[in-house]
């Protein structure tokens, strides 16, 4: 049994503000890496530019990293670092900022290298130093080595297989105040995914398993809010963050599992949202799971059975019709990937990833 988990975690309201010593510890100049706009919108930017301003580090900011970032957005921000003279990066955001951050501390620290050493398994994994806010409750990409990105080469998306760790994350729910009710459902429903995906899975142990367990039970106490039951408070928002955290570290033990191997040509062939696309097969893969991980995951989550589940997400995520075509590139997609394909603790086979995906 082994367990890792190397990034230094601050969870509590202000944090960037009580922690600023710290995140100005980490070089002389930020890349500070974000979307467009949501981190403007939400406060983050600016406490994250006031801790710097405060502790005499500069920064640079790179405001283009796009849903499911790219190979492209990456090498891009890259060299924007380096003629900035940044010497470490700041992801601020959901699971595209996070994960684009990662990958552009390795780029900036292997800065005569070509995008070709992202996929490169024997190439060296060393980056300069990065930092992480999460301000959505999904991907926990903030505690994972994990970053996923899209190779339009390829017409998917792709993990890396460095693992490249964060060295401090700093976990504020106060930023999810204003989040539209559909980024809110889509992304806690990735969480859900990785909690599940963890539990399910042929790598799961007793270190992982206490994750999702802590993770679900956060998960729930939040739930009533998905279901438009009652407003959201900073609790709320702390639960599904801290929910999400809690299943980041998860599957930094497991990886995630067929669900998330089906999503990616999903994603990347409708431009459905990760954590929705995700959702998507969860009802199909629980259904294959056996009946105790079935069962612990269905109760533990406050659903009476799969067919629950898939209610809840029609209502929370507003389930899309989805053409067989892209349902089948998807399979086709996780038949080529063996690993993923090793990830569920039973015999994976083409007829069974139809039925998860829904096919006949």
């Amino acid at each position: 049994m082994f367990f890792y988990m190397p990034v230094q975690v601050y969870a509590e309201k202000d944090c960037v503000r009580n922690h600023a010593k710290e995140l100005c510890s980490f070089g002389k100049k930020a890349l500070i890496v974000t979307g467009k706009s949501s981190a403007a919108k939400n406060g983050s930017l600016d406490d994250i530019r006031n801790a710097l301003d405060a502790g005499g580090i500069g920064n640079a900011h790179f405001n283009e990293v796009e849903e499911n970032p790219s190979v492209e957005t990456v090498m891009r921000a890259r060299d924007i670092g380096l003629k900035e003279g940044c010497d470490f990066v700041i992801g601020i955001g959901g699971g595209s900022p996070m994960d684009a951050a990662k990958a552009i501390a390795m780029m900036i620290r292997q800065k005569d290298a070509d995008a070709s050493v992202l996929f490169d398994s024997e190439a060296s994994p060393a980056t300069v130093p990065v930092v992480l806010v999460p301000t959505t409750c999904g991907t926990g990409s903030e505690v994972t080595g994990i970053s996923v990105l899209t190779r339009h080469d390829l017409h998917t998306k792709m993990a890396i297989p460095h693992k490249i760790f964060a060295a401090l994350a700093l976990v504020d729910g106060k930023y999810m105040k204003g989040m539209p009710a559909h980024i809110f459902a889509e992304t806690t429903m990735d969480a859900f995914a990785h909690l599940t995906e963890s539990r399910i899975n042929a790598k799961a142990s007793d270190m992982s398993r206490m994750c999702v367990d802590a993770g679900l039970r956060l998960w729930l106490r939040s739930k009533d809010v998905l279901l438009g039951k009652r407003e959201a408070d900073e609790t709320d928002f702390l639960n599904m963050l801290n929910a999400s955290t809690m299943a980041g570290m998860a599957i930094a033990h497991t990886g995630t599992s067929l669900p998330h191997g089906l999503s990616y040509a999903l994603t990347y062939n409708t431009r459905m949202p990760h954590g929705k696309a995700c959702g998507y097969f969860l009802p199909g893969y629980l259904a294959e799971a056996s009946k105790e991980d079935r069962d612990y995951v269905i109760s533990t989550a406050g659903f009476s059975s799969v067919d629950d589940l898939a209610l809840y997400y029609d209502m929370t995520c507003r389930k899309e019709r989805v053409e067989e075509d892209i349902l089948a590139l998807s399979v086709d997609d996780l038949l080529h990937n063996p690993a993923k394909m090793a990830s569920a603790p039973f015999a994976v086979d083409e007829r069974m990833l139809r039925r998860i995906a829904g096919l006949s």
